[in-house]
């Protein structure tokens, strides 16, 4: 079965931290960029941060120095680590699978999301 199943959101205080994680299929991690968008109310969905394959990573300018992302390629899990959380970064979390090889090659998946909320 093909799926991404995201997890870990919830609400925190501002600058406390918060560790997403998402349980992607075998087929979809192994051969995907694994990326992490949200999305906070009336605003477009945005890149948060990718990791190919081979581990490089790429992060949106307004979380750079505060967010890590992770895979854990024995547990097909990728992982976003957020940290000195603001109430901007006030969203829905989604996890992404863009495919780049193998038999599903061009597919791009993605996770329901989960809802970080950051306020006091």
């Amino acid at each position: 079965q093909v799926q991404l199943v995201e997890s870990g959101g919830g609400l925190v205080q501002p600058g406390g931290s918060l560790r997403l994680s998402c349980a992607a299929s075998r087929i979809i991690f192994s051969f995907s960029t694994m990326g992490w968008y949200r999305q906070a109310p009336g605003k477009e969905r945005e890149l948060v941060a990718t990791i190919t394959t081979a581990g490089s990573t790429n992060y949106a300018d307004s979380v750079k120095g505060r967010f890590t992302i992770s895979r854990d390629n024995a547990k097909t899990t990728v992982y976003l680590q957020m940290g000195s959380l603001k109430p901007e970064d006030t969203a829905i979390y989604y996890c992404n699978g863009a495919v780049v090889n193998g038999i599903l090659r061009g597919g791009n998946y993605w996770g329901k999301g989960t809802l970080v909320t950051v306020s006091s």
